[in-house]
């Protein structure tokens, strides 16, 4: 089958995107979601044996108020450690006597603040997507905290991060938000805040108050975990704390219930102030719940305990007496509950076990081998022969220790339910990811076995479809696939999403992967004959893939494939040296051979037939009453023997071993990646105050450098604005003392606002200069010579595009620091 270059091409779009789909969906995989569409589920009854239970309504909240203080960025040990003590004492002494459940909750990554605001308050594991729409938060339709909060009539009141706005649009009855991208505002981002405390508290109007601080997680990105700034910045974090618990616990003697406050954070911060990873100072956020309905712990301080941060949905959906958002992945924090009734906390539990088995029986198609179901059903058998003895009046030993029993029972249901339930979402399905990239790979082989072809004028390839269909080979790869399909569909252990689709699609994938490699080896087959050697009585022709194309050709493919690792990523540039080293060894080879061992002078005897042929054809048309110029001395033809005898062999010897030289030096440069950029390099000694004299020295001689390599064919009106325009860009830079001038002595920097101003609009009034000339030149040369003549002589023309070209050049380098200009 025939195909020109455009259908060809099409052709390897749509299966390149088939194999990207299909690959994107077996690496982000779909969230762990429930199949209901109902909004709230009628609560589970209580088990009973035998008899009926009078509980089959939800639980009565056992908090009357909640107060969430989120610290955005606020890292495990900045509470339980050093720092916690310094800087955070009442936090510090409420957690050592005892009047707080404290916890490190683990965010799962990636550890950005939209994803970490849902895992708190949908108890579900959002995937990496989110982290894109960190930047756009949309609504949040999924079942949530608050808005079952609102469905039961909770008022809820919210001050900070706009991003819960976006999520949460029209649920609270008052808010103020404050955006998060200011990361230089330490101060005013969270005053906006503190500055509504004294009402709120006072009023009783309301049933939960959600705060978001931002000011820590804005110095940590900018001066990092260690800075001076953190600590008074905790001190404040902590003074609103105890202002808030002393409130709450004035406002209990005329309440009913106790009240709650969370102090929590989204995310911690890395050891340079940033976040979304997976360390551990990224994922660890402290997590301590304080009220006075908790049982004082007396005895020694003991370390938190590490839960999960999905945790925390569930734990406050019993504490408000709400229903368990739906695709929570969360179990209870039993410390909360431990002060009701062994009934409550069995109820408790059971809510939690009904939601998270009806979870997995909707996600995992073999959820009955699951252990954590295996061992919810017991939990429950047992829960209803406890119900059972309990409504039978039975207040022996035996009900207490079964109740014991039950509840050891039902947490260890909870934390395997939780486990699996989180695996579906953080396990990548493998069986799909490896089908697209095989589509992928086979597109990229036969794209590049194309390229040859794809060059030449008349593109037309042939694609040995009908010989590949009928081939034994197509067949025997068919019989493989599917056998290897049906062995993965069946024994997998959980769900493939290439396995969940219809038998008629599958077969389609692999006799695609099929009729692509048999296509493929055909293209290789075509390519070894035609490359044979000739006759013996023919000149031996070169081969159309020399050892240089199939360098870069396998040096390409390397580089790409070591981009499928994390940590290739973070030092692609080692093998990027190593590449770009070979290739010059390579070519300085070549170059060696070619001059020292012998030369085929056929080639350039070809060349040379060549150029006078077409010098033929332009004097011709200069016969056909065409002005074109006299080829007398002023408009020479170009020719190498123009240049000095040797002049283009040594150069083309030295260039490789030149070029060498040159990525040696960029790689002393500047040291990137995470192994090596600890270490000194020469770009930081050239930024460093004691070498501003070598760095201006090398900032003059690039510029001269610029100006001799593009002068040499200009006007003297290209070389008078070329030659300002540079020395605007050197006088920029030295506005801001990143260089000096010859006149300045001292070390003193010259870095003021009106200096600045004054370089930078001698600068810009250069650089709008430019292109006024090129537009003056080109309509010059448009206006007094024929076009076909400008085509033959394109003086003027160059020098038209060289100033736009040089303008170009200029607003670049100017534009890298504009921003300089409006600092104060």
């Amino acid at each position: 089958m025939r195909l020109g270059s455009g259908a060809f091409a099409a052709s390897c779009v749509v299966i390149e995107l088939l194999g990207v789909a299909v690959f994107l969906r077996g690496f982000f995989p779909v969230s762990v979601r429930s199949a209901s569409r109902a909004r709230l589920l009628p609560p589970a009854p209580e088990p009973a044996a035998g008899t009926s239970s009078n509980w089959t309504q939800l639980p009565p909240p056992l908090f009357r108020k909640v107060v969430i203080m989120l610290v955005d960025g606020l890292r495990g040990d900045f509470v339980f450690g050093s720092k916690g003590v310094e800087f955070m004492p009442y936090t510090t002494y409420l957690i050592e006597k005892g009047f707080t459940h404290s916890f490190i909750a683990e965010a799962k990554p990636p550890t950005v603040t939209l994803p970490r605001i849902k895992a708190l308050m949908t108890g579900s594991i959002p995937g990496f997507i989110d982290a894109v729409r960190n930047f756009n938060s949309p609504v949040l339709l999924e079942d949530n905290l608050i808005g079952q909060a609102k469905t039961a009539g909770k008022r809820i009141i919210f001050y900070g991060d706009d991003t819960w706005i976006k999520l949460f649009p029209k649920h609270f009855v008052e808010y103020d938000g404050t955006t998060s991208f200011f990361v230089s505002d330490f101060r005013e981002v969270d005053d906006n805040i503190t500055r509504h405390l004294d009402n709120v508290l006072k009023r009783e109007d309301w049933d939960m108050l959600i705060l978001h601080y931002l000011g820590l997680d804005h110095i940590g990105h900018v001066t990092g975990p260690h800075s001076p700034l953190v600590g008074p910045k905790l001190k404040e974090m902590d003074y609103i704390l105890k202002k808030i618990h002393i409130s709450l616990l004035s406002k209990e003697r005329e309440a009913s219930l106790p009240h709650l406050l969370v102090l929590c954070g989204d995310h911690g911060m890395s050891e340079t102030g940033g976040h979304g990873a997976s360390s551990v100072e990224e994922v660890s956020t402290p997590l301590v719940l304080i009220s006075s309905a908790f049982q004082r712990k007396s005895g020694n301080f003991q370390p938190p305990k590490h839960v999960q941060q999905t945790d925390l949905a569930a734990t406050l959906a019993v504490g408000l007496g709400l229903p368990i958002p739906k695709n929570s992945v969360g179990s209870l924090l039993f410390p909360v509950v431990e002060g009701a009734t062994m009934r409550e906390q069995l109820r408790f539990l059971h809510l939690n076990s009904v939601q998270l088995s009806r979870l997995l029986q909707e996600n995992v198609p073999m959820f009955e081998k699951d252990p954590g179901y295996q061992q919810f059903k017991e939990s429950e058998k047992l829960h209803g022969n406890w119900i059972k003895l309990y409504l039978e009046g039975n207040n022996s030993e035996v009900l207490l220790n079964l109740g014991r029993k039950v509840l050891k029972q039902y947490l260890n249901a909870l934390k395997t339910l939780s486990m699996s339930l989180s695996k579906q979402v953080a396990q990548y399905d493998m069986y799909s990811m490896m089908v697209g990239t095989v589509i992928v790979l086979e597109v990229l082989i036969l794209l590049l076995l194309s390229t040859p072809k794809a060059l030449c004028q008349k593109a037309e390839f042939e694609i040995p479809l009908s010989t590949s269909l009928l081939s034994l080979l197509f067949f025997l790869m068919l019989l493989i696939l599917s056998a290897v399909h049906v062995i993965i569909c069946t024994s997998a252990e959980r769900s493939c999403y290439f396995c969940s689709i219809s038998w008629l699609m599958a077969v389609g994938v692999m006799m695609l992967i099929s009729a692509l490699l048999c296509v493929i080896l055909s293209f290789l087959t075509n390519t070894f004959e035609n490359v044979r050697p000739p006759a013996k009585n023919q000149a031996a022709s070169s081969s159309s893939w020399s050892g240089l194309d199939l360098l870069i050709l396998f040096g390409t493919l390397g580089h790409v494939l070591s981009l499928g690792a994390s940590s290739f990523i973070e030092e692609e540039h080692q093998t990027w040296y190593f590449l770009i080293n070979t290739l010059c060894l390579a070519l300085g080879h070549e170059m060696c051979r070619n001059h020292f061992l012998g030369k085929d002078f056929d080639h350039n005897l070809t060349m040379e037939g060549d150029f006078q042929k077409d010098t033929e054809k332009i004097l011709q048309y200069k016969n056909d009453h065409v002005d074109v110029p006299e080829y007398n001395k002023t408009h020479k033809l170009p020719s190498s023997l123009e240049l000095p005898e040797g002049y283009e062999k040594w150069l083309g010897l030295a260039s490789p071993w030149l070029i060498l030289i040159c990525c040696r030096l960029l790689r002393s440069l500047n040291q990137t990646g995470v192994q090596w950029a600890h270490r000194p390099d020469f770009g930081h000694w050239l930024t460093s105050s004691d070498h501003k004299a070598a760095l201006s020295v090398l900032a003059f001689l690039s510029l001269v450098m610029i100006f001799i390599l593009v002068q040499r064919r200009c006007s003297p009106v290209s070389k008078v604005a070329m030659a300002l325009g540079l020395l605007g860009i050197y006088c920029y830079r030295a506005a801001f003392g990143n260089v000096f001038l010859p006149w300045q002595r001292d070390n003193k920097d010259i870095s003021n606002r009106n200096s600045a101003m004054g370089h930078a609009c001698f600068c810009y009034a250069v650089i709008c200069s430019i292109p006024v000339s090129a537009y003056i030149i080109l309509v010059t040369s448009l206006r007094y010579h024929l076009f076909i003549w400008s085509v033959f002589s394109p003086k003027l023309l160059y020098e038209g595009m060289h100033l736009l070209l040089t303008a170009t050049i200029c607003v670049f380098f100017t534009a890298m620091d504009q921003t300089n200009l409006i600092k104060p």
